[in-house]
């Protein structure tokens, strides 16, 4: 257009003379000779094109006004316009030329991406060509917290509320792109549910829904037929029972201590009272007589140290020592058991009425589980009768079947998953307790058809979920309101007894110083009457058992039995109703005890023998 307005046909260049003849040096070119011509020509030019106006000012070309559009389908929609003085403008404001430049989107009309949705893509073609996801939900009247279907503010349209809806919403909104789908109940005309978690679980598979939303859990019979994601929940079936009062029990004294320690205690009751006789029988007169006395008195006072009631009085120093360790031992015992006791009669004492599921099908017992799931088919396969199971809507209807029991028409026990079972118990604490988990599964898990691109987006949107505090929020909004209960959780029995892990250590003390005593005493015996047993003549068993009998027999040398008669120059050895009168004799220089031999020759008939009494051995005691 300057070439035109300036007329001239033939254009012609002046060459400069340049001192090289590179064709890169820039003083090579010729130079126009109508340049001032076409440089007023095209200063002078102006026109609207399709970028906009066309002007030069002071050699400079004028940015234009631009119009943003919105392309829908074959339309369009203005959205706002763009200055180079002010930039983005959602009207035009052409005397506005000293404002602020703007760069804000705010600035700026709604604009509709395709599938008429205002979020930006980000990068995935949806497979539905823009249409909106059908997402299906059940219509249950069990646990709401979970998922809920109430009618909308008008008429024919639902609004669902719960857990699992929160779950899905946070999980889709943290995909890279966008998704846009409508929850849709799985309900008859009437508003009643359509079927089971499987027929619902059944309709992703047919393509009436894309999506399942709900509380189903993953099943490896469902995953033949459509894919799961990560589960949002922890996994596993448990077992709710009714507690009982522990405190009702006749038995209840017991429960302070476990039977291996009552039994360990027992059996240091009667060594211990073994010890004391082998150390005190041949020196103490209270631990002598016929040998049912004998074995009384020894338990006797070895079980009146639990009340320290004992009167028998021990003499010897082993004797002493062994005695004061066991005192210590049940002194800490007894204590110990009077604080357990005391927290199991003070404490409200609570215990399951079954502790699994073997007993409830011993007893046959009726069971529980929530309509429509898949626990049902699940106990059946682990033989339990179908007569025996029974089901219920609610939380409600769980907790009266089981306050009726099973002879009243109710059930004994309530098998459900894991989050169904802790929300019950969240509403009645202390009335049941949760036992398990008796299966193992996977949790909940939203469903899609097999190889839906989605699975793996929503699987790692819902790990995001779990490892931040979205999860938590979202938990606290449904399930920490629940816990109504005012009671305190009980303790269960079993935990406040004492077991012999917490007592071993007094109990070898104990062994370790009782044999250590008992050592000892048949060490100094066998040497003071090792002669005996080593006197020639007599076969073994005789010696074995004269040594037996010097071991039934006093002590005469003992200073329990020893008064001395200054008068007449006589020892004296009281003997209960034996009395042995041995004169001492300033010729006799023996002080052992006669041999075997000389025990077979003596005369038992002769009043004078010191042998003259059946069963008395003598000892001869020189001056």
């Amino acid at each position: 257009m300057a070439v035109e307005n300036v007329g001239t046909k033939n254009f012609g260049f002046e060459k400069a003379n340049a001192s090289t003849n590179s064709s890169t040096d820039l003083e090579y070119f010729g130079v126009s000779q109508n340049g001032p011509e076409l440089c007023q020509s095209l200063s002078s030019t102006n026109f609207r094109g399709l970028s906009g106006d066309f002007s030069f000012v002071d050699g400079q070309l004028q940015n234009s006004i631009f119009e943003l559009v919105n392309m829908i389908g074959n339309g369009a929609k203005t959205i706002g316009f763009w200055k180079p003085q002010s930039g983005l403008e959602k009207k035009l404001n052409l005397t506005n030329t000293n404002g602020p430049y703007s760069t804000s989107k705010s600035n700026l009309a709604p604009i509709l991406w395709p599938g008429d949705s205002p979020s930006v893509p980000k990068g995935w073609e949806i497979p539905t060509n823009g249409k909106r996801l059908r997402v299906g939900v059940p219509v249950i009247d069990g646990f709401a917290e979970f998922v809920k279907v109430v009618p909308g503010p008008s008429a024919n349209t639902t609004e669902v509320f719960g857990f699992c809806i929160d779950v899905f919403n946070a999980a889709m909104a943290g995909l890279p792109y966008a998704v846009t789908y409508d929850f849709i109940p799985f309900a008859k005309p009437d508003g009643t549910s359509a079927g089971s978690y499987d027929d619902l679980v059944q309709q992703v598979f047919l393509g009436n829904f894309y999506a399942l939303a709900a509380d189903t859990t993953i099943r490896a019979n469902r995953s033949l037929y459509v894919d799961f994601t990560l589960p949002y929940t922890e996994s596993g079936v448990v077992m709710v029972v009714p507690m009982k009062d522990g405190k009702s029990n006749a038995w209840i004294f017991l429960k302070p201590l476990t039977w291996d320690l009552w039994l360990t205690s027992l059996c240091f009751f009667i060594f211990i009272g073994f010890a004391v006789w082998v150390l005190e029988h041949r020196i103490n007169e209270e631990f002598r007589g016929p040998p049912s006395h004998q074995i009384g008195t020894s338990f006797w006072f070895s079980f009146a140290t639990m009340v320290f009631a004992q009167r028998e009085k021990v003499v010897s120093n082993l004797a002493r020592f062994v005695v004061i360790v066991w005192v210590f031992v049940v002194l800490i015992l007894t204590q110990s058991y009077t604080a357990s006791l005391t927290s199991l009669l003070t404490v409200k004492q609570l215990q399951p009425t079954f502790s699994n599921l073997g007993d409830l099908i011993k007893n046959k017992e009726y069971i529980g589980y929530f309509e429509g799931s898949f626990v049902r088919e699940l106990l059946i396969q682990r033989g339990v009768d179908p007569n025996k199971l029974r089901p219920y809507k609610s939380s409600d209807e769980c907790h009266e079947l089981l306050t009726n029991r099973s002879a009243n028409g109710g059930i004994a026990a309530a098998i459900d998953e894991t989050p169904n079972m802790k929300l019950f118990l969240a509403k009645y604490c202390s009335k049941y307790t949760m036992i398990g988990p008796i299966f193992k599964t996977d949790g909940f898990g939203f469903v899609f058809p097999k190889g839906s691109p989605l699975v793996p987006d929503v699987s790692r949107a819902i790990l995001n979920l779990t490892e931040g505090d979205v999860m938590k929020e979202i938990e606290n909004k449904w399930f920490a309101g629940n816990a109504t209960c005012s009671d305190t959780k009980p303790t269960i029995s079993d935990s406040n007894s004492l077991g012999l892990d917490s007592f071993w250590g007094l109990f070898l003390i104990a062994g370790v110083s009782s044999s250590l005593s008992l050592i000892i005493f048949a060490a100094s015996f066998c040497n003071r009457h090792w002669h005996m047993f080593m006197t020639t003549g007599a076969s073994a068993w005789k010696r074995i058992k004269v040594m037996l009998r010097i071991f039934d027999q006093k002590d005469l040398s003992s200073h329990t039995f020893r008064k001395t008669d200054s008068q007449d120059g006589k020892y004296m050895y009281n003997a209960g109703s034996i009395a042995t009168c041995v004169e001492a004799s300033p010729n006799n220089n023996s002080t052992r005890p006669p041999s075997p031999e000389s025990i077979g020759h003596s005369n038992p008939t002769n009043p004078h023998s010191p042998f003259f009494r059946e069963g008395i051995l003598p000892v001869v005691v020189g001056q």
